[in-house]
């Protein structure tokens, strides 16, 4: 019974440390935009298609999703690999919040839109995939400090 009693009591305290934790840290950033990082691996040889591919679909694209408004920015990294199953382009897209990742559908018209149907737009992805690989991503959130 002892056992218990002192049990609960420790449990109680670190509960209580916890949210003495918890209220410390609130008011002391607040959450930013949300980044959707994709990390990719071109072919040797095989960059400048991509790039072209870059110019000519990916970028008009971007852009007119960022004149809708769905987005905030993108951008486009060169990496060097330190192992050859890691990226050699990175590329990130900015939303204003994680609700701005929910707007596939708006996303897609404007896709349609700029690039085609998603027949053609799943077409062109298998053309790509000849050259590139997409290794994985992420979502990064930025933490603005107060």
């Amino acid at each position: 019974m002892i056992k218990t009693i002192i049990l609960s009591m420790c449990l109680a305290a670190s509960l209580l440390s916890l949210d003495a934790r918890a209220q410390d840290t609130e008011g002391a950033y607040t959450d930013g935009p949300v980044t959707q990082v994709s990390y990719i691996k071109v072919e040797y040889g095989r960059f400048a298609e991509y790039v072209d591919w870059l110019n000519s679909t990916w970028k008009p694209t971007l852009e007119a999703t960022k004149k809708a408004g769905l987005i905030i920015d993108y951008k486009v990294f060169r990496a060097t690999p330190k192992s050859p199953d890691q990226p050699n382009v990175i590329i990130m897209i900015t939303f204003k919040n994680m609700a701005a990742l929910d707007k596939r559908t708006e996303l897609e018209a404007v896709a349609k839109e700029v690039i085609g149907s998603a027949e053609v737009q799943n077409k062109a992805r298998v053309g790509r995939n000849e050259y590139r690989k997409l290794l994985g991503g992420e979502l990064i959130r930025e933490v603005i400090l107060e």
